[in-house]
């Protein structure tokens, strides 16, 4: 049990960093845990049984990197690479190899504009030598994290510097192409009848591969909403949505529609990209490992998952909460 003044303190902190980032969450919440529950039912029988055992936590712990974001300084860019700053696609001038690009540009620079490839891989390596270790906790929390860090790679304003149309006066396109658009269709449209996982042999060159097809992807985002804006009317492109009492301005559903079909099927095809790169990851790691029987691993409870304070869910839950009251505030006060 973790004392209430620990609790604040840490809260607090929080609070104090949330004040100072504006944060944007790839797939959003309801995304990134609709592809860590997919991404599940494409593994091998050997491995399907025990993730299914553990699909509640692998769902719902999605979401663990983003809500850090607001808690650890070095979480963010972890998510992504506005890898536009290095010159122009396919990017010659950055070497895909951590150690080369820290040569050439100094880990300062890397870190100040995203390192989620050389990240994806550092969570690849932890995942086979939890598989080796044949620890079950660090299996799943791992599993759960590196699969939300491989999503974001696939969101094509992750590997952009105008990660949130702030560059062309397109603020909140971010949210509009990775929150809106699945949360309207995903389950009543999309088909996510995937092929099985496979083993990846290098997962660094497919990691780059998928980033640099967000990468080129970017500009359509943009683009496309940018050309479209201009032929739909201001008054069919929102409606209004009461939340705590207040009527929030968001993209009408009608909007959200037109868009989608303009980017012809890009969100949905993204999604599907990133269950089955998940699933393949997941497999690449446990068939890196040796396959190890995952049935006799100890049995699973929510309180030994993570000896981390900071990684329990409630209190992650609790200081979040708090953070998005503190921005709340802060938002009032600017006006």
């Amino acid at each position: 049990m973790i004392p209430i003044k620990h609790k604040i303190i840490f809260a607090l902190t929080l609070i104090l960093v949330c004040l100072h980032s504006q944060p944007s969450w790839a797939w959003g919440f309801y995304g990134h845990k609709f592809i860590n529950r997919h991404a599940i039912f494409l593994l091998p029988p050997e491995m399907i049984v025990w993730y299914k055992k553990n699909i509640d936590y692998i769902t719902n712990h999605a979401v663990d990197p983003d809500k850090r974001r607001n808690m650890l300084a070095y979480e963010g860019p972890r998510h992504y690479l506005d890898i536009d700053h290095y010159g122009k696609y396919p990017y010659p001038n950055l070497p895909r190899r951590w150690s080369d690009a820290v040569q050439k540009y100094t880990q300062d620079t890397l870190q100040a504009h995203g390192i989620v490839p050389w990240w994806i891989q550092v969570m690849q390596q932890k995942l086979t030598q939890a598989f080796k270790d044949k620890d079950a906790a660090k299996i799943l929390k791992i599993s759960a994290d590196i699969g939300h860090y491989i999503a974001d790679a696939h969101v094509p304003l992750h590997a952009s510097s105008n990660h949130n149309g702030q560059l062309t006066g397109q603020q909140g396109i971010h949210g509009f192409w990775e929150s809106s658009i699945p949360e309207l269709l995903a389950e009543k449209e999309w088909d996510f009848f995937i092929g099985p996982a496979e083993y990846i042999k290098n997962p660094l060159d497919f990691t780059w591969k998928r980033l640099l097809e967000s990468a080129i992807a970017a500009d359509t985002v943009l683009s496309v909403e940018k050309a479209l804006s201009l032929k739909v009317p201001t008054d069919q492109q929102y409606s209004f949505k009461k939340r705590n009492g207040k009527a929030v301005k968001q993209y009408s559903t009608y909007y959200t529609i037109l868009y989608n079909k303009a980017l012809q099927g890009m969100v949905e095809r993204r999604m599907q990209q990133s269950i089955y790169a998940v699933a393949c990851f997941w497999y690449t790691a446990w068939v890196n490992a040796g396959q190890p029987n995952l049935s006799l691993l100890s049995p699973l409870t929510t309180s030994n998952v993570s000896n981390n304070p900071s990684d329990s869910l409630d209190v992650m839950q609790d200081a979040w909460q708090q953070t998005k009251l503190a921005q709340r505030v802060h938002e009032e006060d600017e006006k």
